[in-house]
């Protein structure tokens, strides 16, 4: 079981994203293999970086506080590392800060592929139900000619007479040395004399990917569901950056969704809604009987418990509240007149018809 993400950098839940920074720091240079000789430092290192990543991400770390493990997991947004090479590419930018040595390394080991975003249309039932969908995106991919190089296989690179195969170029300004990429070499610490054919040297291909993603029930429209190594293609071997597809839910005019709650509104003839009775309503599963107790009044909201949308984390369904809609008869027959003008006669708390039909009588505008 994952130990907690606050537990592991020893923070407090409050702790600030730069607070979070020096915590892992600490941890980092305490636990680096090339730092500390034993058996369990490195899996305490990768524990750490994960921990790191988490909190550093204010969605991840919302998700985090408000779900925990499962609820990164449901979204597909836990990392996990492989091995130390793997956490040395994501973070190339923060270790070149700890360790003074980012730098050397990023060159040799490559740049971590870019994440990438798809936009994902969804119908209203499918985010009920849930779905598999297939999609392509164009994404830049290794060149297989020279397995990302950017050379043919028979060309020999050379050591880059400018940087002197490091990558990097020094700049002293005053005490402080600055350290920049070579552009002569583009921070790659070679020179070649014929470049890749196919992806001109740029050891990537742009490449029509088919691919589908598994969408849970009870996504909302903004939701983002993420596909790990999916993105573009790291150069020089680094790993894959990630693609997050966006959902997009439709709007359906029979619901009008609020979180995992819907409402529909329903018309009732007057006597119905007068008496009380049975009627039919649609949800989204199926029809379902509602009972409309005697003198439900206009606007009002009955509920179908658990006849609303499902909770994306695994909990129990929404409610369906079906708001009211009583119908005044708009023609009726004489028979239909004298019944309501006889029940507003006997009725305890008398309207205002009786005498209102005496005087319109009078002027001839009494229309019943």
């Amino acid at each position: 079981m994952k130990r907690c993400y606050y537990e592991i950098l020893e923070v407090s839940r409050e702790a600030s994203a730069d607070l979070v920074k020096r915590a892992y720091r600490k941890k980092a240079l305490e636990y680096h293999p090339d730092r500390n000789p034993e058996p369990e430092a490195e899996n305490l290192f990768k524990e750490a970086s994960e921990a790191y990543e988490v909190l550093t991400d204010p969605e991840k770390r919302t998700i985090y506080d408000q779900f925990g493990h499962q609820g990164l997991d449901q979204r597909g947004m836990h990392h996990g590392y492989s091995d130390v090479t793997d956490i040395f590419s994501h973070f190339s930018d923060i270790f070149e800060d700890f360790f003074g040595m980012g730098t050397s390394r990023r060159s040799r080991r490559g740049r971590v592929g870019r994440d990438l975003r798809y936009a994902l249309a969804l119908e209203f039932m499918e985010a009920f139900h849930g779905v598999e969908k297939k999609f392509k995106i164009t994404r830049p991919e290794t060149c297989s000619d020279c397995e990302g190089k950017g050379h043919p296989p028979e060309v020999q690179p050379q050591s880059c007479e400018y940087c002197q195969g490091t990558g990097q170029l020094l700049h002293n300004q005053g005490f402080i040395t600055i350290s920049s990429p070579c552009g002569a070499c583009q921070g790659r610490g070679a020179t070649i004399s014929e470049r890749c054919a196919p992806c001109s040297g740029r050891g990537q291909v742009e490449v029509q990917k088919n691919l589908k993603v598994k969408v849970p029930a009870g996504v909302e429209d903004g939701m983002q569901l993420c596909l790990r190594g999916e993105g573009e293609a790291g150069s020089m071997g680094a790993p894959a950056g990630d693609l997050y597809v966006e959902l997009s839910v439709q709007v359906d005019p029979r619901w009008h969704r609020q979180g995992k709650h819907l409402i529909m509104e329903q018309s009732v003839e007057m006597p119905l809604a007068a008496l009380g009775g049975e009627i039919f309503v649609e949800t989204p599963e199926k029809e379902m009987a509602l009972e409309i107790p005697a003198g439900v009044q206009n606007g009002e909201l009955l509920q179908l418990k658990k006849m609303g949308m499902p909770d994306v984390q695994g909990g129990s369904h929404g409610d369906l509240h079906v708001k009211i809609n009583v119908k005044t008869p708009t023609k009726l027959t004489s028979k239909q007149k004298e019944m309501l003008k006889n029940w507003d006669e006997s009725s305890p708390k008398k309207s205002s018809l009786s005498k209102k039909s005496k005087k319109s009588k009078k002027s001839g505008l009494f229309r019943f």
